[in-house]
């Protein structure tokens, strides 16, 4: 009897031990992102903060390589029913996600549903109006949104004899400085760029306040044709070609290749995101400066107001519900003003929400970091208009490539200006067509 008693004994408190421990293990949430060098660090240190403060949930990180690698990737997983719960979204996957349908969960139903606060009218107008449906629902947690800043290295001006304080506002006065950078020899290229169809056709035409495209640069449906192939553009284009010619611009790639010529103080000026300045503060090693993107002063209007890049937090459909509960927990986090704040003054992303940008204010954060608010005041330059509210076109990853193609043909000399700016349109427009006739299947 007794041997009997101490195995019931035993096994029930064993079943109970098993019962506590299953009962107290935390749902694991899959977190897509394509986050790296600082940027990734932070992210880390943010969300260890997040699943060391509850142990219901835990988020996992997981790295799916550049924006296009991760969304390939995810609809891959999708397919064979193993979709991560989060997927980070660059800005311009918008209008695929948004004919997603079922496949996603909108971040403003998942709120709701879950019984969060969560009101558009807190985060940045600039931010919001990218990421919302037509009636004005939210449907993607607008995480990391950048724009553009242009970064001077300040050393190498005054090298040239350049002032330090007054630095230049026009493209005519960028040409200028890195001209006499180049002859005095302070640096060997004066002028490089990232990210060329974001700065050179989609910055470009919003801080013009030129259209894209007809339909209000695609947020009017999805039968939009593109406009780039307009005088403006095609000037810009033709100063960047001539600007190659004479040595005083270095096109440095696409995406972010260019970043290290300026690193290295190769190239003085560079036009570039405004998250780079995590990557500048750790690796640089001169004087910065941070000005907004050059405009022509010649065009009425400008400058008006840049646009947005970075990515969105995409939730996607197909996972239990205590997966969602998780996740409006994490994103109710990320949200939160003192978040926020961290992760803005950290990585030279957008404070999301208007609390932030007021934490950061009120803590001296601006005064402290001069250049850091550049940002901000860019995409609040002036009301956005339907020039410069941002674009929203299917496929447009795929069109961002063919752009980038087209303007390397012209600085290659492959192609004329005249030629390179017709094909990338037309090209696109191809795309736009076959984006359009998959909707209506």
């Amino acid at each position: 009897m007794k041997i009997a008693k101490w195995l019931t004994v035993s096994l029930t408190l064993a079943i109970a031990g098993l019962s506590g421990s299953m009962a107290f293990a935390a749902t694991e949430i899959q977190f897509w992102h394509s986050m790296t060098g600082p940027l990734s660090e932070k992210l880390t240190e943010i969300t260890e903060e997040f699943n060391a403060k509850q142990h219901d949930y835990k988020i996992i990180l997981v790295n799916k390589g550049n924006y296009a690698e991760a969304m390939t990737a995810a609809i891959a997983a999708f397919r064979a029913k193993g979709q991560p719960d989060i997927l980070q979204v660059h800005e311009v996957g918008t209008g695929t996600f948004m004919a997603a349908g079922q496949a996603i969960y909108p971040v403003d139903k998942l709120m709701k549903d879950e019984g969060k606060a969560f009101n558009a009218s807190d985060f940045l107008p600039a931010v919001t109006g990218y990421y919302s449906s037509t009636d004005g629902k939210m449907l993607a947690f607008p995480f990391n949104s950048s724009t553009l800043d242009t970064f001077y290295n300040l050393d190498a001006f005054k090298k040239a004899g350049l002032s330090t304080e007054n630095l230049p506002k026009t493209w005519d006065e960028v040409a200028d400085a890195a001209r006499k950078i180049v002859q005095t020899g302070a640096a060997k290229c004066g002028l490089t760029t990232t990210w060329p169809s974001w700065v050179h056709v989609e910055n470009f035409s919003a801080w013009h306040n030129i259209p894209i495209s007809t339909k209000e640069n695609g947020f009017g449906g999805l039968d939009a044709v593109f406009e780039i192939d307009n005088p403006l553009v095609k000037r810009h284009w033709s100063n960047l070609v001539k600007w190659q010619k004479e040595g005083i611009f270095t096109y440095g790639g696409r995406a972010s290749t260019a970043m290290n010529s300026f690193l290295s103080g190769q190239c003085a000026i560079m036009v570039s995101s405004s998250s780079s300045i995590a990557d500048i503060k750790s690796s640089g090693h001169f004087s910065l400066g941070v000005g907004m993107m050059p405009y022509y002063a010649d065009v009425k209007g400008a400058p008006q107001n840049s646009i947005i890049g970075g990515a969105a937090l995409w939730v996607l459909s197909g996972k239990p519900k205590v997966h969602y509960k998780g996740i409006a927990e994490y994103f109710e986090f990320l949200s939160s003003p003192k978040i926020q704040a961290e992760w803005s003054e950290a990585t030279g992303y957008l404070p999301i929400t208007t609390a932030a940008y007021e934490l950061s204010k009120s803590e001296g954060f601006f005064t402290k970091n001069p250049g850091s608010e550049i940002a901000i005041q860019s995409v609040n330059l002036h009301t956005p208009t339907v020039n410069s509210k941002g674009l929203r076109f299917g496929n447009f990853s795929q069109i961002r490539t063919m752009f980038e193609e087209e303007l390397e043909y012209a600085l290659n000399g492959t192609k004329t200006v005249d030629q390179a700016l017709s094909d990338a349109q037309r090209r696109g427009n191809t795309e736009l067509r076959k984006f359009e006739a998959q909707q209506s299947k």
